[in-house]
């Protein structure tokens, strides 16, 4: 089983910024897609952004579009998310998850491998 690792995650207050980093703790072998997803306290966790490797581009909540920027490294295996604008809304635990196969989508329910998390608090 692969684990992710994210990091990058903070207090920060409102109108502020940070970068979240995912990589593989180990080997894992190239992916279809990569993604952000984020819980809030008492909320069933929400997909954030969805990065693909076949040149499908780039999925956003509406939630963050025009905010967060999802990206991946050239090998694929490394994913970012920065974060601008931040809002006390954008607190959450944010999720790292990669799924290996082809699917129809990179939904919750469709990734195969996520990390523990790391917590981002937005305040006012």
């Amino acid at each position: 089983q692969v684990q992710l690792v994210e990091s990058g995650g903070g207090s920060v207050q409102a109108g502020g910024s940070l970068r979240l980093s995912c990589a593989p703790a180990g080997y894992m072998r190239s992916t279809y897609c990569m993604g952000w997803f984020r819980q809030a306290p008492g909320k069933e966790r929400e997909r954030v952004a969805t990065v693909y490797n076949s040149g499908r581009g780039t999925y956003y909540a509406d939630s963050v579009k025009g905010r967060f920027t999802a990206s991946r490294t050239d090998a694929g295996k490394t994913l970012y998310l920065q974060m601008n604008s931040l809002k006390p809304e954008d607190t959450a635990m944010y999720y790292c998850a990669a799924r290996v196969t082809r699917s129809r989508d990179c939904t919750y329910y469709d990734m195969d491998y996520w990390g523990k998390g790391t917590l981002v608090n937005v305040s006012s």
